[in-house]
């Protein structure tokens, strides 16, 4: 069956950029729990032919499964690229309490 929380990677193009896309999430929208943000991230990637080299903040988030379809339309909606990284990993196990103070957390606006 479906994983009930997931992590979800995105990378941003500054620590600044991640840290509002980070505050909108978990604030604003409650649609996690968590963001760590990994600053002085190297990203090397293909992108229309040509490989890149970019410094970029990578952004761990936690969530409920049930609310990827929404983050990662929130995501899509504030990012500043044209094709941001939104990947989601299903959640096998982990500490119980942590586990579900995530689940508790993240539980989107009800009124969205």
């Amino acid at each position: 069956g479906l994983s009930e929380l997931s992590v979800v990677y995105v990378t941003a193009p500054s620590h600044e950029v991640a840290k509002k896309l980070a505050a909108m999430l978990v604030k604003e929208r409650q649609l996690a729990a968590c963001v760590n943000i990994v600053p002085g991230l190297t990203s090397v990637y293909e992108w229309e032919g040509v490989v890149q080299e970019d410094t970029e903040a990578l952004m761990i988030i936690k969530t409920r499964s049930a609310l990827l379809e929404e983050l990662t339309a929130a995501v899509v909606q504030q990012h500043p690229f044209d094709c941001p990284e939104v990947l989601a990993l299903p959640v096998q196990g982990g500490s119980a309490p942590y586990l579900k103070w995530v689940s508790d957390t993240a539980r989107g606006k009800p009124d969205q």
